[in-house]
């Protein structure tokens, strides 16, 4: 289950819908913005 840290959250809810239902179904636990922006550019990687 995914985890985003409550600091992160209105950066998290400024992401589109089809970017947040992705990292949600990664699986990730984000607790930094840093965290958000490296699984940010894994999914443009795999784009």
């Amino acid at each position: 289950m995914s985890y985003i840290d409550p600091k992160l959250r209105s950066k998290f809810e400024s992401l589109s819908i089809d970017l947040k239902n992705e990292i949600l179904k990664r699986d990730v636990k984000l607790y930094t913005i840093q965290d958000l922006i490296k699984c940010l550019e894994n999914i443009v990687a795999e784009g």
